[in-house]
Formats: structure tokens, sequence, C-alpha cells
């Protein structure tokens, strides 16, 4: 499980990612621990990017100038990747967020996982599903952008969806109820963080934010498949599968 003290190493690719979305993307990685390394990848001299400049001034990241030298080569991406296995031999990061919608970084992100070290993956939902898949966990920007108020979102960030809706999504379905049965002990009752990290396991950009709900607990008790109670004396929250009462 992320823990606050946790280093991370957050490399932006300029190229593919708007600058207004950043400062989302940063609260969401403040849970998973400190971004001790954060720089941008581009070509400052096209001006397009030039807004990156002032939203890293912002956020205290470093830009990293690449000038694309033949036209169609993505210069910058190289450059990410090499300074990506760079940090990585430190040793030093218990995670690495690649902010990029680019199936390019595909290997990256699979050769990053190879040594024990979490990829945490942000892009649009138009990213490549090998890609999506070859990090731990991948959050789509419109769900994070639609948290804050003060960002205009570019895409539509999901609805919550109503229990009806939910239960026809047969998809939905299964993941959950298989992972509850998974986790759970002998009378049924499955711990629901428990049942939310094997999710991810399974499916890296599964989050409730995709039906609408800023909770996997929202949604559970939404969909109203499941039995859901707080713990006795703490210990989070406990799911059971109503089938098997």
């Amino acid at each position: 499980m992320a823990q606050p003290n946790d280093l991370l190493a957050v490399l932006i690719d300029a190229d593919n990612v708007s600058q207004t979305r950043i400062g989302a993307v940063l609260d969401e990685i403040a849970k998973y621990g400190t971004a001790s390394v954060k720089r941008v990848y581009g070509d400052w001299s096209k001006e397009r990017l030039h807004g990156w400049l002032g939203a890293a001034r912002d956020h205290v990241i470093q830009p990293v100038q690449q000038l694309e030298n033949v036209s169609g080569k993505n210069a910058s991406d190289i450059a990410l990747i090499i300074d990506a296995m760079d940090l990585l031999h430190t040793g030093r990061f218990s995670g690495f967020c690649i902010v990029s919608s680019d199936s390019d970084f595909t290997r990256l992100a699979s050769r990053i996982r190879e040594e024990g070290v979490t990829v945490y993956g942000f892009g649009a939902r138009t990213t490549a599903e090998a890609f999506r898949n070859a990090c731990d966990q991948f959050t789509y920007l419109d769900l994070l952008e639609s948290a804050r108020q003060d960002v205009a979102p570019t895409d539509a960030a999901p609805k919550r969806m109503p229990g009806p809706k939910m239960r026809g999504d047969t998809t939905l379905v299964t993941l959950l109820r298989t992972n509850v049965s998974g986790a759970s002990s002998d009378d049924g009752w499955a711990n629901l963080a428990v049942v939310g990290s094997l999710m991810r396991k399974q499916q890296p950009d599964f989050d409730s934010r995709n039906w609408g709900y800023a909770k996997l607990s929202d949604l559970v008790r939404e969909i109203g498949l499941f039995t859901i109670e707080t713990n006795q004396g703490g210990g989070g929250v406990r799911v059971r599968d109503k089938r098997k009462a």
C-alpha cells in the first residue's frame, strides 16, 4: 500500500498532456507519496508548448528541453525514457508516475514494474489498452478535473450511474463478485479495501469515479448486490455478496 513518505518520480510528456491538467494530476499523485522529482519534457521552441513553462514554474516542475532535430521523430519521448531508466537505477523511488496517453511508453512501464517498482499512469480515455495494462494503476484525466472547481474539463466527466443501470453492466458485476469472493473469509465477508486492490490488479484503469462515485463504498451501496457495513471497532468497511447471506 502506498505511504505518504514514498518517493515518486513524476515524468510528464508535454506534447501529449495540456498544462491545464497538471494541478489535478499532482493533487492525485500526493495521495500515493511525495513527488521528489518532477520533470516535463518538450521542445519549448514550439509556440503551442509555451503555456507549459508558466505551469512548470507554478508547480515547481523542471522543464527538460529536447529539440526536435528531425521532423516526425519525438525526441522528448526518448529523453523521458532515458531519464526514467537513470532514475530507476538509483533505487530511490517507490513509484513512477508517467503522465501521457502515448502508447510508446508501454515497454517503459513494463520495465519499471519488472524491478518491483509501482507505475501510476495518467492519460486520456483514448490511451491504448496496452499502456493502461502495463501500469499498476491508470487514472483518466477527466476524472481528476471533475473534482476541481478551478478547472474547466476538456472531456465530459462521467455522471453518477444509477444502481439498475450498473447492475446491467455485466463486466462490472462480474469484477465485483469475483473479487469479493476471492477476498472473503469463511463467513463470506471481505474487506472492501482488499477488494479494491484486487480489482486494480486485474483492471488497472478501474476507478469508481468512472461510474460517477467518489468512493468504491458508494458504488457498492448503490449497485444493491452486496451487504456493506463498517467493521465493529474499526478495521474499515466490509462487504458480502447478498447471494451468500
